[in-house]
């Protein structure tokens, strides 16, 4: 299961503690959930199921596609934990630097429609939440309106982190050692916990094992998912070097081992467990500064000792908490040492306990179920505003503004908006709904 599918399951099972819950998806429903009400919501059910919700919660680009949560006249929650806008500038493709720039650019256009259009916003980190407070601010959000309603904006942008479950992880049987050929019991597992992609640096860590093979002849690195999740997304460039890279310097299938499939979400913890230490690693550019790597989570949850490239918050957090080492990147030296260092003395369990229950999903929800709870709109969305660049004189107003003769109350300023202009994106119509879509699914949630 992919993270953005991971993270509709997981928040839907915090918020259902509280609350009436349906997580639908637009792809296929399968099993049960234990706190929500599956639903496929294909043909006219998306259209029913935001009818009749009081809230929606949707990823940006859920609100970009569907036209009945842009037009809800009740309160829309955007998730935006995930900047996948700087994700491409890591993937030029083949096609060249202008078609490679048209679709970074429509992907921010992508983001810009929902960022317009939430009343509520949640985030990965505090660093994250710098940077999408710069995106509102340029699109005109962050203004008085919404300021008086507090002035840290947090009623506006909140941060909720992706998680992990409050309960240790279960090993169901084995999965790697004495399972794989070719990785013994006594083997030493090093595991790249999710999928190889072309904003990462797996090249760094196959080297990385290529020399300390000479000194930890047992070392065995697992990348866990060659593949994508949905079969509708090929395979990126950086796997092909991965692989031919490892068959190069020897390695594969003695000391690089891959899964051309995708591990069960269920199934997932047998195979952390089955691990001595846990790797990723990527690139230095700015979608690592803003990135929050969901798979980390995942080896903090089975204490899974950690080298990481550092850059990222949550690098920074393990490093700082002593659970692993943090290298520079693209230093393949540095990953050698490292791991060397925590497959010769890892940190004990215990340790992780701190860290990991700060991410434990119930807490992290709480900015979204307490919205939730008490949804509202964004004041400026019920007002008659100007754009930036309406404001500026850059463009003419599409909607007349009267300038103020005086002061007005709040009540009198938030009058209600005029009908949309030639495509205009207006909030109008809905009861209490969480929507949370994907790449490949949505989710979701109606409160009790």
């Amino acid at each position: 299961m992919p993270g953005p599918a991971i993270r509709a399951f997981e928040l839907a099972r915090a918020l259902g503690k509280r609350m009436e819950v349906v997580l639908a998806s637009t792809v296929s429903v399968e099993g049960a959930h234990p706190n929500a009400d599956l639903r496929l919501a294909v043909g006219p059910e998306l259209p029913r199921l935001v009818s009749e919700a009081s809230v929606s919660f949707a990823p940006s680009s859920l609100v970009y596609m569907a036209e009945e949560l842009r037009a809800t006249s009740n309160p829309v929650a955007v998730d935006i934990y995930d900047p996948y806008h700087l994700e491409n500038l890591e993937m030029p493709g083949a096609a060249g630097p202008a078609e490679h720039d048209r679709s970074v650019t429509r992907l921010a256009g992508v983001l810009n429609t929902a960022l317009r259009r939430g009343d509520f916003f949640t985030c990965a980190s505090e660093r994250q939440r710098d940077f999408w407070l710069g995106s509102l601010s340029a699109l005109g959000r962050v203004n008085p309106y919404n300021y008086a309603a507090g002035p840290l904006l947090t009623d506006l942008l909140a941060v909720v982190p992706f998680g992990l479950p409050a309960e240790p992880p279960r090993r169901a049987g084995p999965a790697l050692k004495g399972v794989v050929p070719g990785i013994g019991r006594e083997d030493k597992v090093v595991l790249w916990g999710g999928g190889v992609y072309d904003w990462l640096d797996p090249l760094s860590v196959v080297r990385a094992v290529g020399r300390l093979k000479d000194r930890e002849p047992a070392v065995r690195l697992v990348f866990l998912g060659m593949g994508h999740p949905n079969p509708d997304t090929p395979r990126m460039g950086v796997a092909g070097e991965l692989e031919r890279l490892s068959g190069e310097l020897g390695l594969t299938g003695a000391h690089v081992f891959f899964n051309p499939g995708w591990v069960p979400y269920e199934r997932r913890a047998d195979f952390l467990l089955d691990a001595d230490v846990a790797v990723s690693a990527h690139r230095d550019h700015v979608e690592t500064r803003y990135s929050f790597r969901s798979r980390v989570l995942d080896y903090l949850w089975a204490s899974l000792p950690m080298v990481l490239t550092g850059g990222d918050v949550l690098a920074a957090e393990v490093a700082s908490s002593g659970l692993g080492v943090a290298v520079p990147p693209g230093d393949d030296r540095a990953m050698e040492d490292a791991l060397a260092r925590m497959l010769a003395a890892p940190p004990s369990p215990e340790r992780f306990r701190p860290l990991a229950q700060r991410y434990h999903w119930d807490r992290v929800a709480e900015p979204l179920a307490a919205f939730c709870a008490e949804p509202r709109r964004a004041p400026d969305l019920l007002a008659t505003r100007l754009s930036p660049e309406e404001a500026a004189g850059l463009v003419q107003a599409a909607v007349p503004v009267p300038a103020p003769s005086a002061p007005s109350a709040p009540s009198e300023a938030c009058a209600e908006r005029p009908e949309p202009g030639p495509g205009e994106l207006v909030p109008a119509a809905g009861r209490q709904v969480v929507e949370r879509l994907g790449a490949w699914g949505k989710g979701k949630w109606r409160q009790r």
